[in-house]
């Protein structure tokens, strides 16, 4: 079992940064890849970003790729998502999984995550 909790969320104007925190307990965070997901009112939850158990390797979707960093740190157990240069149509709410996985994986699929947090609101103004 993985225990995750989202933080970091917030309301900010168009153009802003927000970095989004994920911190995990129980099973052993290094053995895991880790994602970002979100979901707007009306819509799916859809695949932002994820990062396999090293950090060596990283996905995102096309829409937030130069705007979004996904990190993480082993040592403290925590994910990260630095979100810069924000849009109103990023508005939604933040969600982090888990998926234990070999080294290099970076599953971008919500199937290969058995374990998530409860997200995290993040509204962006025009």
């Amino acid at each position: 079992q993985v225990q995750l909790v989202e933080s970091g969320g917030g309301l900010v104007q168009a153009g802003g940064s927000l970095r989004l925190s994920c911190t995990a307990s129980g099973r052993t965070f290094s053995s895991c890849a880790m994602g970002w997901f979100r979901q707007a009112p009306g819509k799916e939850r859809e695949f932002v970003a994820a990062i396999a158990r090293i950090g060596s390797s990283r996905s995102y979707v096309d829409s937030v790729k130069g705007r979004f960093t996904i990190s993480r740190d082993n040592a403290k157990n925590t994910l990260y998502l630095q979100m810069n240069s924000l849009k109103p149509e990023d508005t939604a709410v933040y969600y982090c999984a888990a998926s234990p996985r070999s080294y290099y994986e970076t599953p971008v699929t919500q199937v290969a995550y058995p374990y998530w947090g409860q997200g995290t609101q993040v509204t962006v103004s025009s």
